[in-house]
C-alpha cells in the first residue's frame, strides 16, 4: 500500500494546529501518512493515533450504552403496552361487576318494592274485612235483639261496605299504578 507524504509546511501546520487549538487529524488516514518515528511529525501522527483510538473507544462505549438503553427502553415499552391491556381489562371487568351490581340493586328493589306492595295490601284487607265484620256482626246483633236502631244500622252498614269496597279497590287500583309506573321507568 502507497503512502502519502505530506510536504514540511503542512506538516508544521498541523504540529502547531495541535499545539494551539489540540485538533488532531482523525481516522484511517492516519495509517497512511508516511513519517519518520521520532521526529516531531512522527510524534504527533503516533499520538493523533492514539487519540484516535481513545475517541473510537469513547464513541464504541457511548454507542454499547445507547444500544442498552435503548434495549431497556423497549423493555419498558412492552411492559407498559402489557400494563395498559392488563388495565384496559380491569377496567371492563369492574364495569362488568357494575352493570350486575346495578342489576342485583334493581332486582332487590323490585323485592322489596313488591314485598312493601304485599304487606299493605295485607293489611288494608285486614282492616276492610275487620270494620266489614265488626259491622255486620253489630247488624247481626241488632237484627237477633229486635232493636228499635236496626234500619239506621242496616244503613250504616250497606253505607260502610259499600265504602270499604270502594276504597279496597281504590288501594289496590293505586297499587298496581305504582307497581306499573315503577316497571315501565326501569325498562
Amino acid at each position: 500500500m502507497k503512502k502519502i507524504e505530506i510536504t514540511d509546511a503542512l506538516q508544521q501546520t498541523l504540529i502547531d494546529l495541535s499545539k494551539d487549538r489540540k485538533i488532531f487529524l482523525e481516522g484511517n488516514i492516519c495509517k497512511v501518512i508516511d513519517y519518520e518515528k521520532g521526529s516531531d511529525f512522527g510524534n504527533y501522527i503516533e499520538e493523533s493515533i492514539e487519540i484516535d483510538k481513545s475517541k473510537r473507544r469513547q464513541r464504541l462505549e457511548v454507542t454499547k450504552d445507547i444500544q442498552k438503553k435503548n434495549i431497556e427502553l423497549v423493555k419498558k415499552h412492552d411492559e407498559n403496552d402489557s400494563l395498559m391491556k392488563d388495565l384496559k381489562v380491569a377496567l371492563s371487568d369492574a364495569e362488568s361487576a357494575k352493570a350486575q351490581a346495578l342489576g342485583d340493586l334493581d332486582i332487590m328493589h323490585k323485592k322489596t318494592q313488591f314485598k312493601l306492595i304485599g304487606k299493605i295490601v295485607h293489611v288494608a284487607l285486614i282492616i276492610i274485612i275487620s270494620v266489614g265484620v265488626v259491622t255486620t256482626m253489630l247488624y247481626a246483633y241488632a237484627i237477633l235483639y229486635s232493636s228499635p236502631e236496626t234500619t239506621l244500622i242496616g244503613n250504616t252498614w250497606s253505607n260502610v261496605l259499600g265504602i270499604l269496597l270502594t276504597n279496597s279497590f281504590s288501594i289496590v287500583g293505586t297499587i298496581m299504578g305504582v307497581k306499573y309506573a315503577s316497571e315501565s321507568k326501569s325498562d
